[in-house]
């Protein structure tokens, strides 16, 4: 008898099937991947499984038991728990806290030295170590993972839902986080693993589920299936997972950083005498764990952060104070690492924010815009970039992620630049949409751009890099070419040990 299992689930949005009658069985002791393009309904069927939205239909088992699941907190009386994207830690609380907070909603208010030696118990048991007392804020991203993870254990959960867990972990964290999930495998566990790196998958996952358009495509045993076979059914195609860098001798410096000192949001310098140097018909990928001051380096060299100390050199000019049109014009493009909320603006129409950029320096008209040439403009940016809307008109914020990807990659690209700055540019994108970004940032190199991608994920720094740089704490701490006998070294200096050698 399976511990979990899902019937005949289905859930409608306006104008969206958004899971179609799936079913879905889950063993005790088992890891479970749940694969899929984005909208395929993974998202939407574990929030029915967790409480966050009803089911239109279909019924939910648990240990052969029939069960309505009410709200989150209910799901966690019942045993099943979900470690999200975006954590839901409380920052000015220590990791004990936490714990009570979470256990106060069920009705349970122990002392916290109880909470405390069963939080050690459980954190060694496991291998997710944490110190009890440490405050939210003061963690590592792989701190705050282990700390929700505890949580669930600490509950009782038998099933633990992981949404792409390892997005923002360094070579070390994962493989401590999976021997974690092993042990949680041992002890009885279910646990259903989304992901979209399929390497992953099949290093973790007992079996795998894969959605499409709201239906199940299959589900698989893994010795019985590979990453390319995966990877068809996810998108219906063959994926292609080796690029072609067409490695050559880089040209002229494109962009130079020198002694970059600049402030993140609370105030405190994030950037802290950063040098870097980015040459035309290059990629240079910055690899680290999220909050080394990436995002502030991004925004400071487009112009949206100002700079404390230092200068910014590109293409032979210092731009350190020039505005945000004036690098635009000189061929900077940025791609934020957040598509919906910074890189489009959700209400106006795919038209409108592919040529947003062009409406103000002449491109589409000198004393009025152009209505022509700016329907000719869209509608060749739409075909050139295969984007995937039912019109120009249609409101961004209703494109899919891979599609909103392609919208800013064709505003952003279109204009021939001579940097691209690319900020975690597939997060959260399926295997096919990460091709499709890909093979364009290639396109870029190989028509001269310099193309500065700053990813935590070392597998897309890899798959097109040139060269790595490795930032930590607002410095870049070391150098490595993108090949896996450098894995171990970067992933090091990821975690903020510099007294590492190069390979041989």
């Amino acid at each position: 008898m399976a511990l979990l299992e899902l019937k005949g689930i289905t859930k409608r949005f306006p104008g969206v099937l958004a899971n179609d009658h799936i079913g879905l069985s889950v063993e005790a002791g088992e890891v479970h991947a749940l694969l899929g393009e984005n909208g395929a309904g993974k998202t939407t069927l574990m929030k029915i499984l967790f409480g966050i939205y009803k089911m239109d239909s279909g019924e939910i088992l648990l240990k052969g038991r029939p069960v309505s699941i009410r709200s989150p907190r209910h799901a966690l009386e019942l045993g099943i728990g979900m470690v999200q994207q975006h954590f839901t830690l409380v920052p000015s609380f220590s990791a004990v806290e936490n714990v009570m907070l979470g256990l106060k909603d069920l009705g349970v208010v122990p002392k916290i030295q109880e909470v405390r030696k069963k939080l050690l118990r459980l954190s060694k048991m496991y291998g997710l170590e944490i110190d009890p007392d440490e405050k939210v804020w003061k963690m590592t991203v792989g701190e705050k993972q282990r700390l929700e993870i505890l949580k669930l254990l600490y509950s009782g959960a038998e099933v633990l839902i992981l949404d792409e867990p390892t997005a923002v972990l360094t070579p070390q964290e994962t493989r401590a986080l999976f021997e974690a999930i092993r042990q949680m495998k041992e002890r009885g566990a279910a646990v259903i693993f989304i992901s979209h790196k399929l390497n992953e998958v099949m290093e973790i996952a007992d079996r795998v589920t894969v959605l499409r358009r709201g239906k199940v495509v299959g589900t698989v045993k893994k010795e019985e299936t590979s990453t390319r076979l995966l990877a068809t059914m996810m998108v219906g195609r063959e994926v292609v997972f080796q690029f072609d860098k067409m490695n050559g001798d880089a040209g002229e410096v494109i962009l130079k950083v020198e002694g970059l000192k600049v402030r993140g949001d609370k105030g405190y310098l994030t950037v802290k005498s950063l040098d870097l140097e980015v040459r035309e018909g290059e990629i240079l990928g910055v690899a680290g764990v999220a909050g080394n001051g990436q995002k502030e380096l991004a925004e400071a060299i487009y112009g949206l952060r100002d700079v404390d100390e230092g200068r910014i050199i590109f293409d032979g000019h210092d731009i350190t104070k020039w505005s945000i049109p004036r690098r635009i014009k000189a061929g900077i493009a940025y791609i934020p690492q957040d598509r919906k909320e910074v890189a489009v603006a959700p209400n106006l129409s795919v038209g409108e924010n592919l040529v947003m950029k062009d409406c103000c320096n002449g491109e589409l008209g000198k004393m009025a815009l152009d209505r022509r040439k700016i329907r000719m403009t869209v509608k060749k940016m739409i075909e050139d970039f295969s984007i995937k809307a039912s019109s120009p008109d249609l409101r961004s914020r209703y494109l899919s992620g891979g599609n909103l990807q392609k919208v800013i990659l064709a505003r952003e690209l279109s204009r021939t630049p001579k940097l691209v700055i690319a900020e975690h540019p597939t997060r959260g994108l399926d295997v096919g949409a990460m091709e499709y970004v890909y093979s364009k940032l290639l396109e870029q190199k190989a028509q001269g751009a310099a193309v500065l991608l700053l990813a935590g994920d070392l597998d897309e720094i890899f798959t097109v890099s040139d060269r790595v740089a490795v930032i930590y704490d607002g410095r870049i701490v070391g150098y490595a070419e993108p090949k896996e006998s450098e894995l171990e070294r970067i992933g090091l200096l990821m975690a903020g040990v510099t007294d590492v050698q190069e390979s041989a």
